[in-house]
C-alpha cells in the first residue's frame, strides 16, 4: 500500500510542478533559465578565456581559444587548426589578425584562411551568442514570442520559447528548449525559412562552469531535413 501511496504523491506533485510551468509566461521561463545558468548575474561583466573543440566528420579538429573581456570591451581568439593557427584581437573598435603569429601575410593566404575584419566580428558575435545564452535572449533587437510552447523533443518533454530579431541583428527563427523543471537550456533550434524545415538543431549535454556560469559542455549540431550529424563543439576551461 505504501509503494501505491507514494506513486499517488510522486504523480501529484509532477502535475503541480507541470501546472506552474505551464502557467509561466514565456518572460518568466526566460528569467528562471537565465537564474539557473547565471544565477549571480555574472555574465555582462565576464573576464576569462575558455577553450572551445570542434570535431567534425570531414575536416581537421579545430581548436579555438576565446578570451571576452566585457568590461573592457576585448575579444580575442586564436585558432589551430591542421598545422597552422590565426588569431583575431578586438579592443573596442580596433581589429588585428595575425597568421602563424605574424601580421605580415599575404592576400592569397588572408584569402586561404578567410582573414579579415568582418570574419572576426562575425566569429565575435558567433561565440558571443551562443555562449551567452540564455542571457543573450534578453538583448536589444530580439522578440520574444509570448507563447511558451511544450513540445516533445528526442522522447523528451520541454517547454519551448520562440525568438526572431530585428532584421539588421538576424534574419533566423530561433526555438529553445528548456527542461521544465530545473529550467536548463537543453536543445535550440533555428530555420532559415520554416515551412522548408532547413536550418539546425543543437543537442546540449553536460555542463561546464565558467566564472560562475553554466555554460553547454557539448553542443552537437544536426540538420533539421534528414538529422545530418555536421560536428561537435566540446568547451574546456583553461
Amino acid at each position: 500500500m505504501k509503494r501505491y501511496c507514494l506513486a499517488f504523491l510522486t504523480l501529484g506533485l509532477f502535475s503541480v510542478v507541470a501546472g506552474n510551468a505551464q502557467s509561466l509566461s514565456a518572460e518568466e521561463v526566460l528569467e528562471k533559465a537565465i537564474a539557473y545558468h547565471d544565477p549571480n548575474s555574472n555574465w555582462a561583466s565576464l573576464n576569462t578565456t575558455f577553450k572551445v573543440v570542434m570535431e567534425t566528420p570531414s575536416r581537421p579538429k579545430r581548436t579555438s581559444l576565446i578570451g571576452l573581456d566585457f568590461p573592457q570591451q576585448k575579444f580575442t581568439l586564436d585558432v589551430e587548426q591542421d598545422g597552422s593557427s590565426y588569431a583575431y584581437s578586438f579592443d573596442e573598435d580596433s581589429c588585428e589578425i595575425r597568421l602563424n603569429g605574424s601580421t605580415d601575410f599575404s592576400q592569397d593566404e588572408a584569402e586561404e584562411f578567410r582573414l579579415n575584419c568582418e570574419r572576426g566580428q562575425f566569429m565575435k558575435d558567433y561565440y558571443t551568442y551562443l555562449y551567452g545564452l540564455p542571457m543573450k535572449l534578453k538583448d536589444p533587437g530580439t522578440h520574444l514570442n509570448p507563447e511558451v510552447q511544450k513540445r516533445t523533443f528526442k522522447n523528451k518533454e520541454y517547454l519551448v520559447l520562440n525568438v526572431t530579431y530585428d532584421s539588421e541583428v538576424g534574419t533566423d527563427e530561433w526555438y529553445f528548449y528548456f527542461d521544465p523543471t530545473t529550467y536548463a537550456m537543453e536543445v535550440y533550434q533555428f530555420y532559415h525559412d520554416e515551412s522548408k524545415n532547413d536550418g539546425e538543431y543543437i543537442l546540449l549535454k553536460g555542463l561546464e562552469e565558467i566564472n560562475g556560469i553554466k555554460m553547454p559542455k557539448t553542443r552537437a549540431w544536426y540538420v533539421n531535413k534528414d538529422d545530418k550529424y555536421l560536428g561537435t563543439d566540446t568547451l574546456e576551461k583553461i
